[in-house]
């Protein structure tokens, strides 16, 4: 890395926690896997710091993160318990701490799912708790793989709302990641709800086929500099990639990866709404599997 931020060691005691050891890094943070020395309690501790003149805007985020998580209450994101501030002098703030839920998993990225059931079953989770969030008035505005982390019992978590905003926020700078942002984000348009669903229906097609879908930020297809979203390619048909997804699960995909927002499902209701559908249909041809084995082995 190239910034300098403090490092704790494992048994340093911060802000009353004792440091187990590092749970993971970012631009201006390091997440670590801490004790709370008064219950016992283990969190995630994530410790952002202003090294530069121009990381304000981190702690900014951290704290806006903070804001989102506790106006959320839904069991598919990540709580964050508390915002512990350190001030330099009477007003500047030179760092800051969230004690955050410690979350036992593995993200998408590094273990996807290894059959459509539990794929489909986690998309599921993802989508209902997006839905909540834009109930609250939310959108998530940076879903992709390894912002989804999946327990052994298969309970899937949001764990990242650092780019999170109020539903039809436009944004100073482009914010997002490049193989999974909507047209919207790159031209600075009003981010919604339908970003989220464009979000997540690039997120399901890295899953399912392990390709990404063309984006405005692409290396290979970059169209910050124009307005038109329609010269960016449209991606290949899901199914086409992999034969064996199932053709309503595609569709919901290619539905939830048009350009044009309006032409996107109409609300992240109605995705989790389909996936419980297609959900329920993998279930039902795996049980009529299951018979017909136990037939023939009679």
């Amino acid at each position: 890395m190239n910034r300098t931020l403090t490092e704790f060691k494992t048994g340093d005691l911060v802000e009353g926690f004792k440091i187990l050891g590092e749970l993971g890094r970012g631009a201006a943070s390091i997440i670590y896997l801490a004790q709370d020395s008064r219950n016992q309690q283990v969190w995630a501790l994530k410790h952002v710091e202003k090294v530069g003149p121009k990381d304000g805007r981190f702690l900014e985020q951290a704290e806006y993160e903070y804001q989102v998580a506790r106006k959320l209450n839904h069991p598919n994101v990540r709580k964050i318990d508390k915002l512990i501030k350190k001030k330099r002098g009477l007003l500047s703030v030179k760092e800051l701490y969230l004690v955050m839920e410690l979350v036992d998993g593995v993200s998408l990225d590094r273990s996807p799912p290894k059959t459509f059931e539990q794929a489909v079953h986690v998309f599921r989770q993802v989508a209902e708790a997006m839905a909540h969030m834009h109930e609250r008035g939310f959108v998530h505005a940076d879903m992709k793989p390894n912002n989804v982390v999946v327990t052994s019992d298969g309970t899937a978590k949001i764990i990242d709302l650092g780019q999170s905003c109020s539903d039809g926020t436009v944004k100073e700078r482009i914010q997002g990641t490049p193989d999974y942002i909507a047209p919207e984000q790159v031209h600075r348009r009003p981010i919604t709800s339908k970003t989220d669903i464009y979000n997540l229906g690039a997120t399901m097609y890295w899953v399912l086929t392990r390709k990404h879908i063309p984006t405005a930020l692409a290396k290979e297809n970059s169209l910050v500099g124009s307005l038109d979203d329609h010269l960016m390619p449209r991606p290949t048909p899901a199914n086409e990639i992999n034969d064996r997804i199932p053709e309503k699960l595609s569709d919901l995909i290619m539905q939830c990866v048009e350009i044009d927002p309006a032409a996107r499902p109409a609300s992240m209701a109605y995705v989790a709404d389909r996936l419980n559908l297609i959900e329920g249909i993998l279930k039902a041809k795996g049980r009529e599997r299951l018979q017909d084995d136990d037939s023939s082995a009679a």
